[in-house]
C-alpha cells in the first residue's frame, strides 16, 4: 500500500507548521448557543478531529453580525462578550498539533427572518432563488460598517488564540454576492465593474490585516464556478485569485456553487470524487500562495494523489471528518480497512442543518456526542444476542463488544448489511457497501461471531442463556389493496435489486419514494423503458435536497416517465390501469415492480415478550426509518444497558 508521503508532508503557512495536508473545511454544526457562544459539545466536536490527526482545521462560520447568521445556533464573534467561551477552543486543538483558523462570514440574503429576526440584507434587493424573501439593499455606509465588522471579528478570533481566519467568499454568501454579477446589480462604487465588485472583499482583507498584523493567517474560500446562470465562472475567479493574493491573502480555498446550486457546494454520491480538484490546480497556476482542493474527497489515497500531482497544497474533506474524525491517524498507520468512509448521502449533515437542527452522521453515531465520551467498559458484562445483521444490528454488536459484553449475532440470510445491501445496488450508491464492509471488519476484529443462515427464535434464544436480546429483524413488505398483485409479472423492488428476478423491457414501478425512484434508476441503467406511478405530488420526497436533485436528473436523462398524483386501480397481465385527474388509462408493460413501502418485522419481539425475556427492539424492526435512526437507536440502546 502506498505510503501517502505527499499527504503527510508538513507545510509552513505564515510561520505556522501544518503537520500534514489534511484539512477540515468549515461546516456549521449548530452546536453553539443561539447567542453564538461556544459549548463543550462544540469544542469537543472539533477536538476529536485534532486528536484524529487533521493538520489544518477551519472551524465553522463565525458570524460577524447577528443579522449575518445563516442558522440559529451558528458560532459568533460579533461581540467582545463572546471571546471568553471561544477562547477555550484553540488551545484544545493546538494541544494535538493542529493549526486552527476561524471561518468568518455574513450570510447576506442567504438566510431568513425566522433565523435573524429581521429582513436579510444584500448588495441588491434580489431574492435568492433558494429563499423566500426579498433582501434589503445595503447602503454604502452599511457596507463600510460590515467591512469593519469583519476586521473586528478577526481581531476577536486572534484574541481567542486562533492562528488566523478564513473569509467565506464562496457559496453565495454576502462576500460572494458582492463579487458576482449573479447577485450584485449595483451601479455605485460597489457594483458594475470587476474592480468595483472587488472593493468589498479587498476592503475586508485590508481591514483584517490592519487590525491583526502581518503574522496572522488570512484565508479566502471562494466558489471558482458558481454553477448558476449569470454566475461567476472559473476564468472570472482566476482573475480574482490574483487580486486576492496581491491584497495579502495567504491561502485560497477553491470550492463551487451557491445555494441555488447546492449540490455543487455539498455534492452527493452522484458526483465524482474530487470533481473540482482541477479548479484548485488552475488557481495554483496563477498564484504563489497555497491552495486547498475540496469536493467529495473521502479517501486519503485520493487526497494523496491530488497533492502528489501538484493540483493543490491541502485537501479539504469536510464530511469525511464527520464520518471518521480519526482518518489521518488511521491512514498514517496503514489501517485503511478501519477508515469509515463518507457515502455522500447528506441525510444527517445537510439534511438536519437546513432544518436548523444540530448535525449528525448516519454512519457515526458518536458525532455530536464527543463531549459525553464513550462509556467505560461494563462493570458486569452481559451475554448478548443480536438478531439481524443489518446496520442497526451490526452497530449494536460493535459497541456491545467495545463495552466488554459477549456478543453473538444471528442472521437468517447469507450476508450482512440488511437493507443497505440493496441500497448499494442502484447507480452512484455503491459506496454504501463500503460501510457494511467496514462494520463487518470491525465485527471480525472485535471477535464477534455472526451465525449466518440462522433464523433465531424465542426458544433458541431462551435456551442460549442470553441476558439481553437486541431485535434488529428489519422490515417486511407492506400489503397493498390493489387487484392483481399476485400475478406472475409482479415482483418486489427487493427482488429486482438483489438480482433474484429478471424483468421485461417495459416496466412500471408502483411507488415513487426513495426505494421506487432508485429502483427505476437501476432499471434505466439496464436499458429498460420505465414508468413510475406515485400517488403523491412528487417522487423521492424523503431524500435530502442535493441527492434528490441529482437523482431526478439521472431519471430524466434515462427517459424514465414519472406520473405523480396518480393511483393504481388494477394490475393486469400486460398493463397497469391508473387513475389521474384526467381520467383512467392503461399503461402497457411486461413487468410491474412494487415499491410501496415496508412495515416493521417484529414477530420475534412478540415471542420474546411472551417468554418474559429481556430485549430491545432497534432499527426498522421498531420503526421504519433511515440509516441515521437505525445506527443512532442501536448505539443509544447498547450504551444504556
Amino acid at each position: 500500500m502506498q505510503k501517502l508521503n505527499a499527504l503527510f508532508s508538513p507545510y509552513v503557512l505564515k510561520g505556522k507548521t501544518v503537520k500534514n495536508r489534511f484539512a477540515v473545511p468549515a461546516m456549521v454544526a449548530n452546536y453553539c448557543t443561539e447567542g453564538g457562544d461556544a459549548t463543550e459539545q462544540y469544542i469537543s466536536y472539533h477536538e476529536a478531529k485534532a486528536k484524529g490527526g487533521w493538520g489544518l482545521i477551519i472551524t465553522e462560520d463565525y458570524a460577524v453580525d447577528p443579522v449575518g447568521r445563516g442558522f440559529k445556533n451558528v458560532a459568533g464573534l460579533w461581540d467582545d462578550a463572546q471571546i471568553e467561551s471561544h477562547s477555550a477552543l484553540p488551545p484544545r486543538l493546538h494541544k494535538h498539533g493542529a493549526v486552527v483558523l476561524a471561518q468568518i462570514y455574513h450570510a447576506g440574503r442567504q438566510t431568513s427572518s425566522a433565523v435573524i429576526g429581521g429582513t436579510p440584507v444584500a448588495p441588491s434587493p434580489i431574492q435568492c432563488p433558494f429563499g423566500m424573501e426579498i433582501p434589503k439593499e445595503l447602503t454604502v455606509d452599511e457596507i463600510n460598517k460590515i467591512i469593519s465588522q469583519f476586521g473586528d471579528t478577526a481581531l476577536r478570533a486572534k484574541k481567542c488564540g486562533f492562528d488566523g481566519v478564513e473569509i467565506h467568499g464562496g457559496h453565495g454568501y454576502l462576500v460572494a454576492q458582492f463579487m458576482s454579477l449573479y447577485s450584485n446589480k449595483r451601479v455605485d462604487e460597489f457594483g458594475g465593474s470587476l474592480e468595483n465588485r472587488l472593493k468589498f472583499p479587498l476592503g475586508i482583507v485590508k481591514d483584517i490585516r490592519a487590525k491583526c498584523g502581518d503574522d496572522f493567517i488570512i484565508g479566502f474560500r471562494m466558489s471558482m464556478d458558481e454553477v448558476i446562470e449569470g454566475g461567476r465562472t472559473l476564468l472570472d475567479s482566476l482573475a480574482i485569485v490574483q487580486e486576492l493574493e496581491a491584497a495579502g491573502v495567504d491561502i485560497i480555498h477553491a470550492s463551487a456553487g451557491v445555494y441555488a446550486s447546492a449540490d455543487a457546494i455539498v455534492p452527493p454520491s452522484y458526483t465524482a470524487h474530487g470533481w473540482i480538484a482541477d479548479f484548485a490546480a488552475q488557481a495554483k497556476k496563477v498564484c504563489e500562495i497555497p491552495v486547498i482542493a475540496v469536493g467529495r474527497i473521502n479517501d486519503p489515497r485520493v487526497a494523496n494523489s491530488i497533492i502528489a500531482s501538484g493540483k493543490a497544497d491541502f485537501v479539504g474533506m469536510a464530511r469525511a471528518s464527520l464520518t471518521d474524525p480519526a482518518m489521518p491517524n488511521k491512514a498514517i498507520e496503514g489501517k485503511f480497512e478501519d477508515i469509515r468512509t463518507c457515502i455522500g448521502c447528506n441525510h444527517g449533515c445537510l439534511g438536519l442543518l437546513f432544518g436548523n437542527f444540530p448535525i449528525k452522521c448516519v454512519l457515526n453515531p458518536e458525532l455530536g456526542k464527543e463531549h459525553k465520551g464513550l462509556p467505560e467498559k461494563a462493570a458486569s458484562p452481559k451475554k448478548i444476542a443480536i438478531v439481524g445483521a443489518g446496520p442497526a444490528g451490526l452497530t449494536a454488536a460493535i459497541y456491545g463488544a467495545k463495552l466488554g459484553h459477549s456478543v453473538t449475532v444471528f442472521e437468517k440470510g447469507e450476508r450482512g448489511g440488511g437493507q443497505l445491501y440493496l441500497a448499494a445496488i442502484p447507480p452512484s450508491k455503491g459506496e454504501i457497501a463500503a460501510f457494511t464492509r467496514w462494520q463487518l471488519t470491525q465485527i471480525d476484529k472485535l471477535g464477534v461471531e455472526i451465525k449466518y443462515n440462522t433464523e433465531a427464535c424465542a426458544d433458541m434464544l431462551s435456551s442460549g442463556g442470553f441476558e439481553h436480546i437486541f431485535v434488529a429483524t428489519g422490515v417486511v413488505a407492506a400489503d397493498i389493496p390493489i387487484p392483481g398483485t399476485d400475478l406472475p409479472n409482479v415482483v418486489s423492488a427487493a427482488d429486482v435489486l438483489s438480482g433474484k428476478v429478471q424483468v421485461g423491457g417495459n416496466v412500471v414501478v408502483i411507488g415513487g419514494g426513495g426505494v421506487g425512484a432508485e429502483t427505476a434508476n437501476h432499471l434505466g441503467v439496464h436499458l429498460k423503458n420505465v414508468a413510475i406511478i406515485e400517488a403523491g405530488p412528487a417522487i423521492a420526497p424523503d431524500k435530502p435536497l442535493a441527492p434528490r436533485w441529482q437523482l431526478l436528473r439521472q431519471l430524466e436523462g434515462r427517459g424514465v416517465h414519472v406520473l405523480t398524483n396518480t393511483t393504481v386501480a388494477e394490475i393486469q397481465a400486460d398493463s397497469v390501469l391508473v387513475k389521474a385527474a384526467n381520467g383512467t388509462m392503461p399503461i402497457p408493460c411486461d413487468s410491474v415492480v412494487l415499491a410501496v413501502g415496508s412495515v416493521p418485522n417484529n414477530a420475534l419481539a412478540k415471542q420474546l415478550e411472551a417468554k418474559s425475556l429481556n430485549f430491545s427492539v432497534i432499527g426498522d424492526a421498531d420503526k421504519v426509518a433511515g440509516i441515521l435512526e437505525a445506527t443512532e437507536a442501536a448505539y443509544e440502546a447498547v450504551i444504556s444497558l
